[in-house]
């Protein structure tokens, strides 16, 4: 194997583990998930069938990640983060088949804080910073940062994770100097 997993960790047949990735203890990946290379899963991360992880992701204690959830490459989930896949639970009447999930997708370099909850259905674009505690209820823009009950945007981060302050339609980050422009969607990178 040229990734780790823990002895008390389960990695069922069908599941596919990309090279580098750590798994930690107590997790559970199922059959049809495929975790791409370099990741770390900590410590009792649950992982559903045909779930997609890209490449160096990072997720933390206590997070399942559902059927319907897509990961892009460097996405970075907190600790005890929640993500939903049925808009309209009901133990009465079971939604729990494939087709009952909604897609949810966390686009690239995203970071989800600790506590959050993304309920399903919704895009997290690239570089977007959800806080701790917030309850995603819609999409949310690249470089937003979303905070609150429903996640509302607050401000713009950088892809360092650093707050961005605007004077103008120009931004530059405070600690590793890439730029950024206000545009009719919300805020774009300015190439260097």
């Amino acid at each position: 194997m040229d990734w780790w997993k823990h002895e008390s960790a389960y990695v069922d047949e069908g599941a596919k583990v990309g090279k580098g990735t750590r798994i930690w203890h107590f997790c559970h990946i199922n059959g049809g998930a495929e975790i791409g290379e370099n990741c770390s899963l900590g410590q009792n991360v649950f992982v559903a069938r045909n779930v997609r992880i890209g490449n160096g992701c990072k997720i933390q204690n206590n997070v399942s990640v559902y059927e319907g959830v897509i990961l892009e490459d460097y996405v970075f989930c907190g600790p005890s983060m929640v993500f939903t896949n049925v808009k309209t639970p009901r133990a009465a009447f079971p939604r729990n088949t494939s087709e009952d999930y909604l897609v949810t997708l966390v686009k690239y370099g995203a970071s989800i804080g600790a506590n959050a909850t993304v309920v399903c259905g919704v895009t997290i674009g690239e570089w977007a910073f959800v806080a701790a505690g917030a309850v995603v209820t819609k999409d949310v823009p690249p470089y937003a940062l979303v905070a609150g009950v429903p996640a509302r945007i607050v401000g713009w981060a950088c892809e360092c994770g650093v707050p961005l302050r605007f004077a103008g339609e120009i931004a530059a980050c405070a600690s590793c100097g890439r730029e950024y422009q206000k545009t009719s969607e919300g805020v774009a990178r300015l190439s260097r």
